[in-house]
């Protein structure tokens, strides 16, 4: 009855109005269709876009405060413990006197003059970050510089240059010190100290280390200034001895190292090695490191002698 009743009206209309009846009908059928596709297809594809987004974080490894700081909830079990500390007894000695005049002459000569000798090189942006103020157990830390680590680059500073200056999306590849100081003294700023440079992978200082990035151990690049030393010719070879640095890299990393020590505090005792601080075990540098080169300059302007101002 009601089919026959379709039938004649529909028989009764025009052409015009038929096909405006059947676009109309395709057009709701068509809106339908994309409707619930489109809510499927959210709802399947949301599981892969948060993954997305939470793998991107990860590789940055800079999550923004309001993550870190959320962070602290998660369960302790997840929390990497500090490693055990391993003592360090420095090489470093207090030294008031039997200095030496004539390089404490030259040395606080070019100590005025510092700012001058100093030249500064741009890095690529991936390989260094700002120092972190939380961990990410959203505990707040220290990002002050409170430790010096001492490296060579096992190639010429040409090469360290070139890596630095080159693009590393791979977390686990990216690298740079704060300075580099070639084998004629020349030094070379690479990442500003108020940065965080990626110089150490797994490591620790006396038990200290900060963890920020979930898919690696702890490291202490948040609270370590890098500096290395450009390796001499005969130790480009991966022995684990070479004929050591040169004179005039003494010279230019002790007041490297007085500059530095100035601005943050940092107590002789709290410069050390890639080497004492690698938790991995596998890195012997600076090698044929000579401490009594830099005790002798450190002492010539005033930075082993604890109960005086430097240069006295």
């Amino acid at each position: 009855m009601v089919s026959d009743y379709l039938t004649t009206l529909i028989m009764s209309m025009s052409s015009k109005t038929k096909r405006f009846l059947v676009i109309l009908i395709l057009t709701l059928s068509g809106l339908t269709i994309f409707i619930w596709c489109t809510k499927h297809s959210i709802r399947d594809d949301q599981p892969e876009l948060n993954q997305s987004l939470q793998s991107h974080l990860e590789r940055l490894g800079q999550f923004p405060e309001k993550y870190n700081q959320k962070s602290k909830d998660m369960p302790s079990t997840s929390q990497q413990k500090p490693p055990r500390a391993i003592s360090w007894s420095s090489p470093l000695s207090k030294q008031c006197s039997d200095i030496d005049q004539g390089l404490k002459k030259i040395l606080n000569r070019r100590k005025d003059q510092l700012a001058t000798e100093r030249n500064n090189v741009v890095i690529d942006s991936s390989n260094y970050g700002k120092r972190y103020r939380w961990d990410l157990y959203g505990r707040r830390i220290d990002p002050t510089p409170s430790v010096v680590i001492l490296h060579e680059t096992t190639d010429s500073y040409h090469s360290a240059l070139y890596t630095f200056k080159d693009y590393h999306r791979k977390d686990e590849d990216q690298v740079s010190y704060h300075t580099l100081i070639t084998l004629d003294g020349l030094i070379i700023d690479v990442v500003d100290p108020i940065n965080r440079a990626y110089g150490a992978g797994n490591s620790a200082f006396l038990g200290e280390w900060v963890v920020t990035n979930p898919r690696f151990k702890g490291s202490v690049n948040n609270f370590a200034l890098h500096v290395s030393l450009e390796t001499p010719w005969d130790g480009r070879n991966g022995y684990l001895n070479h004929s050591g640095y040169s004179n005039n890299q003494y010279d230019s990393l002790a007041l490297v190292l007085a500059d530095w020590m100035d601005r943050f505090n940092i107590p002789p005792e709290n410069i050390t090695t890639h080497q004492h601080v690698d938790l991995a075990g596998e890195r012997s540098d600076p090698r044929s490191f000579d401490w009594s080169n830099l005790q002798q300059r450190l002492a010539a302007i005033g930075y082993l002698c604890v109960n005086s101002s430097p240069s006295d």
